[in-house]
């Protein structure tokens, strides 16, 4: 069946009532940004849903956020440096890791829950017409709960140990938005593929596990010999954990040729992320 494209701007019946004009779809979709404010009550309603069915029916609800990060920096911290001498660039390694671990598990759960979103909410899509944007968009901001709670642990943990951030915290909505345009970027991509191909969901758990030991969160970035840190840095969330920790902990300058280069891989990726996903949500409502 052909797919059809709906127009984002509605006409005037003679009723009075509004409608929309469906048209054949052009060579390239427009993102149609206008549409998407037309649309953000039921993008908080997708939020506020999703939030409060996270941790329902649970016995220890919100707490759950505070222990998984934790509990993995204290594995980290046995492992990586008490067994294994992993350097921590002059840091209490549970500073540190914990510094990059909470920006992690927030690019993983958003990275995620985005992926099978679509799929996840195949009734609301067959039945009427929205922004299908919006749902991925929803699933990756409701990661940031969590990170507000994690974050509140990370300050009494850098309080403990007598770590104090400078001014560079000021530059930390940076990149926690960096970790949220990367995890949007990817989760285009995987939640359309994982319509027609329902592979997806069983890829991305291992793909989130290999892309964190691929990620500076246990190890250091001095690690990595210099000569390969630019092809290193096309790892888009090296940037992010890079310029998390240097606001937070201010230690080592400023990243810039690595955040420069997961800039620009993240920017590739949600352009062409946008492109496919516009592309491909008009069979959404015959495939899912």
């Amino acid at each position: 069946m052909t797919p059809v494209a709906i127009s984002a701007e509605p006409f005037q019946h003679k009723s009075g009532l509004p409608v929309r004009r469906i048209e054949p779809p052009h060579a390239l979709v427009p993102l149609d940004l206008s549409e998407l404010w037309e649309h953000r009550e039921l993008l908080y309603f997708l939020l506020w849903r999703e939030v409060k069915v996270r941790y329902k029916q649970t016995a220890l609800g919100v707490v759950w956020a505070l222990i998984q990060p934790f509990f993995t920096m204290v594995v980290f911290t046995v492992v990586f440096s008490r067994f294994g001498r992993v350097p921590s660039d002059g840091l209490p390694y549970p500073v540190f890791a914990f510094s990059a671990l909470l920006p992690w598990q927030l690019f993983a759960f958003a990275l995620t829950e985005s992926s099978n979103s679509v799929v996840a909410n195949q009734r609301l899509i067959t039945k009427v017409y929205f922004p299908r944007l919006i749902i991925p968009l929803a699933a990756v901001l409701v990661g940031l709960a969590d990170f507000s709670v994690g974050f509140g642990l990370l300050v009494a943990l850098m309080a403990y140990y007598g770590t104090m951030p400078g001014a560079a915290v000021l530059t930390l909505p940076i990149w926690t938005l960096l970790a949220v345009a990367t995890a949007s970027a990817v989760g285009l991509w995987l939640s359309a593929l994982n319509v027609r191909y329902r592979d997806v969901r069983y890829t991305v758990p291992f793909l989130v596990q290999l892309w964190m030991f691929a990620t500076p969160v246990a190890y250091p970035l001095s690690v990595v010999p210099e000569s390969w840190r630019p092809l290193y840095a096309l790892n888009p969330m090296v940037g992010v954990i890079e310029g998390f920790r240097w606001a937070l902990l201010g230690n080592g300058p400023a990243p810039g040729l690595a955040v420069a280069i997961s800039a620009a891989v993240v920017l590739a990726i949600l352009v062409s992320g946008l492109f496919y996903f516009r592309r491909t949500e008009l069979t959404f409502a015959d495939v899912v």
